[in-house]
């Protein structure tokens, strides 16, 4: 069961920055004792790979419209190395079967992503970018600490992971329903507008 925490919660932060996610288990791999993590994450290169993607994510992920395409290309990437880590994490745990540990790690890491792509496109109907850049960053930490905590306390950590992934629905839920009913409110005053135009421009009667 505590293999099954720690995949849904690395699974839910992999859903928001999977190379963050590789970055903190092999650096807790490498410099800790922590017998659940896979030691494959631990190896340089891996840690380099997962540094220097990460390193490219940080600044894509702050410039408007630019961090949902990033988002987009990521619906390949994100819910897969949220399954792979699930797998790996099961595989060396007699008590998890590498089946479930992949079911979990991948389809939280999938709900997380839509969650925070929807999020993003939401946000990016803002023109400024700080916006993007305080979501961004808060995303950040807020993964950066989970998988800390989760190395040490996985329980505590996935139900802070679930907590998340639900006020994250939620949120998703309430920003599309703004968003339409401001839409709807720009399609009827532009229909109005032209309405108006439309008349105006009408000649009048033939003298």
């Amino acid at each position: 069961m505590e293999s099954l925490a720690l995949a849904f919660s690395s699974g839910w932060a992999s859903g928001i920055n999977s190379y963050l996610v590789v970055l903190v288990l092999g650096l807790a791999d490498r410099f800790g004792t922590v017998e659940t993590i896979p030691d494959v994450l631990g190896r340089w290169e891996v840690l380099v790979v997962a540094g220097l993607l990460y390193g490219f994510e940080f600044v894509a992920d702050k410039i408007p419209y630019v961090d949902s395409g990033w988002d987009v290309i990521s619906t390949a990437i994100r819910p897969v190395v949220g399954g792979v880590i699930g797998v790996l994490i099961a595989g060396d745990s007699g008590s998890l079967n590498e089946i479930t540990g992949g079911l979990v790690g991948g389809s939280t890491a999938f709900a997380s992503h839509s969650v925070k792509t929807g999020t993003r496109m939401a946000v990016n109907t803002s023109p400024e970018p700080f916006t993007n850049i305080g979501i961004s960053l808060g995303e950040d930490i807020t993964v950066l600490a989970v998988v800390v905590f989760a190395v040490q306390h996985p329980y505590v950590a996935a139900s802070i992971s679930l907590v998340l992934l639900l006020l994250g629905l939620v949120t998703l839920w309430l920003a599309w329903r703004i968003i339409r009913r401001g839409w709807r409110r720009f399609q009827a005053w532009w229909e109005r507008r032209r309405g108006g135009s439309t008349a105006a421009d009408l000649p009048g009667p033939l003298t």
